[in-house]
């Protein structure tokens, strides 16, 4: 980023080593960077995630990305009180907080109390070299893209394609790793609603196989109780794909009005909007030119300069 530092964490201490990567970060955020903040006469921090130093002089900005351990917790998940007791701290004593989405500003508003212009949402963007039309037969299947967990509403997707099923030609594709606390149930849901054969749990589909499938489907349906941003919404506009998702939360901000919006919460609203777009070709392709332009007013340029907008103000 143009006129800032950038110093990358070690590699141990990523994501990808589990527990151990992410309590080595903390205590690497709390007792290494403030050293280095020092050593190298800094007078900001960036960090892209609700995590800083919160027992030293360093003045930060973070970036929340949602606030959903809260609104779905889990009494004994280590991340709903991580989120209960931990982030709190970080984010009250943050200079300012930048969020994905209006809706998880509000969020940041309610449950920690921090005054609405210490909070920019900026929002994300997607690849575009990557998300794109292809121009590809239509095949006859819907989409989702995500993880299984309670919150992204799956077991209500499958009710309500049951109730399609019987008047369509359609499959149900649901793409993402499966997990075996909730996955093993969602498949004896499909099968107890008759419709075991055509709901597809595809598991992790490789990166480079997304655009194919996006731009083959239907549509994706996206039906999450709650999103801090909605990147699969995003993505799949860009390839041109009709979009079916909630009405709550970042969602709308996402779609704006080149998607159909339902009340995630009622299986007929859903299983409606399916119907709808199976049988309604122009609307399919309405939605996919609605998309197409929706979608370009998303880019990673604009996320990172108004970003460093941001950051200049407080550096």
């Amino acid at each position: 980023m143009e006129g800032f530092d950038c110093h990358p964490i070690p590699v141990e201490l990523t994501a990808e080593h589990g527990t151990r990567g992410h309590l080595s970060r903390l205590i690497w955020t709390q007792w290494r960077l403030p050293k280095l903040y020092r050593q190298l006469h800094q007078n900001l921090l960036f960090s892209p995630i609700p995590e800083a130093p919160i027992a030293s002089r360093c003045r930060y900005v973070i970036t929340v990305h949602d606030l959903i351990p809260l609104r779905f917790p889990h009494r004994r998940s280590p991340l709903t009180l991580y989120f209960r007791h931990w982030v709190p701290l970080v984010v009250r004593q943050a200079e300012h907080v930048i969020c994905n989405s209006e809706a998880t500003a509000a969020d940041v508003h309610q449950f920690f109390d921090v005054p609405c212009d210490r909070i920019t949402a900026i929002p994300l963007a997607y690849d575009r070299e990557h998300f794109q039309y292809l121009d590809l037969p239509e095949q006859p299947y819907f989409l989702y893209i995500g993880r299984p967990d309670p919150h992204k509403n799956l077991a209500r997707l499958i009710a309500a394609f049951a109730q399609i099923a019987k008047h369509t030609d359609t499959e149900l594709r649901i793409v993402g790793s499966t997990d075996p606390r909730y996955t093993p149930e969602l498949e004896l849901l499909a099968t107890e609603r008759g419709v075991g054969d055509r709901v597809k749990f595809l598991s992790y589909v490789p990166y480079a196989e997304l655009p194919t499938l996006l731009n083959q489907a239907i549509a994706l349906v996206f039906p999450s109780l709650w999103e801090g941003f909605g990147l699969p919404v995003l993505e799949a506009m860009a390839c041109g794909t009709p979009v079916i998702t909630s009405n709550l939360a970042s969602l709308p901000e996402v779609a704006g009005d080149a998607a159909i919006l339902v009340d995630p919460t009622s299986e007929a609203a859903l299983a409606a909007a399916m119907q709808n777009l199976a049988q309604d070709s122009p609307l399919r392709s309405q939605l996919r030119t609605a998309g197409l332009h929706r979608a370009q007013q998303f880019s990673w340029e604009r996320t990172g300069q108004e970003t460093a907008d941001l950051l200049a103000q407080f550096a």
